[in-house]
């Protein structure tokens, strides 16, 4: 019984710290009508991004509130055909420039080389950078908004989380947790104010930096070989003195990160190593991950079967305190709350076996993306 009450007080204080985060802490620009007179360019890293780069770029294009938007696209070494879809798309728009990346020098990675190629090719210079995914696509004010909401923070980074489109169980079981994980373990103001670098968040899909702060950080250049480069940038950020702030951005952008399993599976293998660091650490956050959301509906089994009705009470409400986080988490990001928060003890048994998975990768050196070796 006092296990099980341990389990209940901690997964409830956890859940308890999710929700004044989102209900205290959490930025929210809200996407209506805004306009700023600054230069912007927005940039957007392309590679092999033939089927799904239209509706990002025509999202761009309709981008209002922003006189001074210019789109710098760079296509890195597409086989696909993509720069052919991004001038079809574009067409004769002034606000287009597209660009033929190189290929990453000894010592970079393919993400980290094609965002710094962008800035620093980016013409005229603009005060305000916006780093694009091509699976994003962005609300008729969200540049605006951001760089709106950017200024209102002081900061030098700004974050703006997408909302992320799920439609396969997989997608359902997974691509939840991100949210979940900085909302409930990430103390969101005091991340604001610190000055340390390891308590920083960032999202890569959509990242809205002033250039003078970018540039001061080092920029891209400054994790040249890093896989999780969004948060080692964030990083960087802090440690030239700037400040970096997360934001609720499921009113500004959508994000379908990926097709199918296969690719979220290898999307999420090629990276969580990173996420934890050393395998020590991620054995023990792992453990208490599956202690804590895992555990109790199989102790609510364990306690029925051995006869233990009010164990199997307390570990009930273990497990609906978990669900509960969930829910707080989806409703504060746009996400889907219902059904899927239920399966919430198996979404964290999948986390567990993809950062295994991906360990046990990166130890045979067989990690790659987009037909790259990641280390």
């Amino acid at each position: 019984m006092t296990a099980a009450l341990a389990l209940v007080v901690a997964v409830a204080a956890l859940t308890g710290h999710t929700l004044v985060n989102a209900v205290a802490w959490l930025r929210r620009p809200t996407g209506g009508p805004a306009e700023v007179t600054e230069p912007v360019a927005v940039l957007l890293p392309l590679r092999d991004e033939a089927d799904r780069v239209t509706p990002c770029l025509r999202a761009l294009l309709a981008q209002r509130g922003v006189p001074g938007l210019r789109i710098v696209v760079l296509d890195d070494g597409s086989t696909d055909g993509t720069a052919d879809v991004v001038r079809a798309v574009a067409g004769a728009d002034s606000r287009v420039t597209l660009l033929t990346g190189v290929a990453p020098p000894p010592g970079w990675l393919g993400k980290p080389h094609a965002c710094w190629q962008l800035a620093t090719r980016a013409d005229p210079e603009p005060t305000v950078l916006a780093f694009v995914d091509a699976d994003v696509v962005l609300t008729p004010y969200a540049v605006a908004a951001a760089v709106t909401g950017l200024r209102a923070a002081d900061a030098t980074l700004l974050s703006p989380y997408p909302r992320i489109v799920v439609r396969t169980a997989a997608d359902r079981l997974v691509q939840p947790l991100l949210q979940w994980l900085w909302l409930t373990f990430l103390p969101l103001r005091a991340m604001e104010r610190s000055r340390r670098p390891s308590l920083a968040a960032a999202g890569g899909q959509f990242l809205v930096l002033d250039r003078a702060g970018y540039l001061r950080a080092g920029g891209h250049a400054a994790v040249a070989d890093k896989v999780l480069e969004d948060i080692e940038l964030a990083r960087a950020v802090k440690r030239s003195g700037g400040r970096i702030a997360l934001a609720d951005g499921s009113r500004l952008a959508t994000c379908r990160m990926y097709d199918d399993w296969p690719q979220l599976r290898d999307g999420y293998t090629k990276s969580l190593w990173a996420s934890f660091g050393h395998p020590a650490g991620a054995a023990v956050v792992l453990a208490l991950l599956l202690l804590l959301y895992t555990a109790p509906p199989l102790l609510v089994v364990a306690a029925l079967v051995a006869g233990a009705p009010a164990v199997a009470a307390v570990a009930f409400g273990a497990y609906l305190a978990g669900v509960a986080g969930r829910v707080v988490s989806a409703r504060a990001t746009g996400g889907r709350a219902w059904p899927d928060a239920l399966a919430h003890p198996v979404s964290v048994v999948v986390l567990g076996w993809l950062t295994v998975r991906s360990y046990h990768l990166r130890k045979r050196r067989r990690l790659t993306w987009r037909g790259r070796p990641v280390t």
